[in-house]
């Protein structure tokens, strides 16, 4: 069974969300006490490749599974990074962060994991 491009516009849609406020609350914009430009900075590049991804879905449909794959697994290496960061101290040190991370990992994975599975080289549009 395909992934529905739907679904997957859906998922890479929420996810850019959740990285843009993640980058928000990391530039201080959000929630007082929680800044940390470096983390700003890769949540924002994150987002923006989760949302080049949503728009490349409604540029090339026949290609939406790959692209969102692409841009699942590109996030998702970006969040190892900085679960990475954290545990070196290089990272905030944050329960907030630690569960971001969790939560965003548990999202990605299973992104990844329903769309690899999807049958077909390309989603239905």
């Amino acid at each position: 069974m395909a992934a529905p491009a739907g679904l997957v516009r859906s998922v890479l849609a929420a996810e850019a969300l959740a990285f843009a406020l993640a980058s928000l609350v990391h530039r201080g914009w959000m929630l007082p006490g929680y800044a940390h430009g470096a983390a700003a900075t890769a949540e924002t590049v994150i987002a923006a490749t989760l949302l080049a991804g949503l728009i490349l879905c409604w540029v090339l449909p026949s290609r939406t599974r790959v692209i969102g794959l692409t841009a699942q697994a590109f996030a998702l290496l970006g969040t190892l990074a900085g679960i990475a960061a954290i545990a070196g101290g290089a990272g905030p040190q944050t329960r907030l962060d630690l569960a971001y991370h969790a939560a965003m990992v548990a999202v990605l994975a299973a992104g990844l994991l329903a769309f690899a599975r999807a049958e077909g080289a390309r989603a239905a549009v």
